[in-house]
């Protein structure tokens, strides 16, 4: 699995993030997990290939947010509570 993190400029409430959650959604299919924080200034999910960074930097930006970046790094699921 690949976490894929932005970094978002703009995001004031909860439609905020609901609508940065929808535009990674629609613009990468096979995410999981997706989740956006206004508090953070970002956004993650996860998927099983690595995905095209333009693509998410253009689709972010359509919406009236602008994405600063894009990080992708490996990610293991842990077993319960953390410890496997």
């Amino acid at each position: 699995m690949i976490k894929t993190t932005l970094k978002i400029d703009g995001m004031m409430c909860g439609m905020c993030e609901a609508h940065v959650s929808d535009a990674i959604r629609k613009a990468v299919p096979s995410a999981k997990k997706v989740t956006a924080s206004k508090s953070k200034k970002e956004a993650s999910f996860l998927t099983e290939e690595s995905v095209d960074a333009a693509l998410l930097k253009s689709a972010i930006d359509a919406t009236g947010y602008t994405c600063l970046s894009v990080d992708s790094a490996p990610y293991e699921k842990r077993g319960l509570f953390g410890r496997w």
